[in-house]
């Protein structure tokens, strides 16, 4: 993979400092003593961040993701109703099982995150990697395949992030 372009890693580095020096002042306070510590402390972990986790290219939606926020919050109290109304109320039907999802996502960051969105999907929980490079998705009725509305749910991620130029 090739290194990120410059204005990308100090946009990205400007931005984590800030982030991260917000973070200490909420937390540690803004006092001389407090600074003295924590100045060198979000240098040491803004460099680690930038190494453990590099820049990349994307062009984040701001009220695509704001979009996303309520439909985050009904889909969590969706997923644990029927989760509840399953397990209390024993004569619905309850098949549980695997299913698989091929994601558009590049590995990586994108889809880790997509993914762990998703576990908030009703009745879904992704579950790891099946031989083929699918995800395998544990669902609380096989009958219903989770891929479509898993597609659908990527789509709308992807373009609230600003990824959907560099998928499939």
């Amino acid at each position: 993979m090739a290194p990120p372009a410059a204005p990308l890693a100090w946009r990205a580095a400007i931005g984590r400092a800030v982030a991260l020096m917000g973070l200490w002042v909420v937390v540690g306070g803004f006092g001389t003593v407090h600074l003295l510590v924590g100045v060198p402390a979000v240098m040491a972990a803004t460099i680690a961040s930038l190494r453990l986790l590099p820049p990349q290219p994307a062009r984040p939606r701001p009220l695509a993701l704001l979009a996303l926020l309520p439909r985050f919050c009904v889909q969590s109290a969706l997923a644990g109703w029927q989760v509840a109304r399953l397990a209390c109320h024993p004569a619905l039907p309850l098949r549980p099982g695997f299913a698989t999802f091929r994601s558009n996502l590049p590995a990586g960051l994108g889809q880790d995150s997509f993914l762990a969105w998703s576990s908030t999907m009703p009745g879904t929980v992704p579950a790891g990697q099946g031989d083929d490079g699918a995800v395998l998705v544990h669902c609380l009725d096989i009958g219903s395949p989770p891929a479509p509305a898993m597609a659908a749910e990527e789509a709308r991620f992807a373009h609230a992030l600003g990824l959907e130029a560099r998928h499939g």
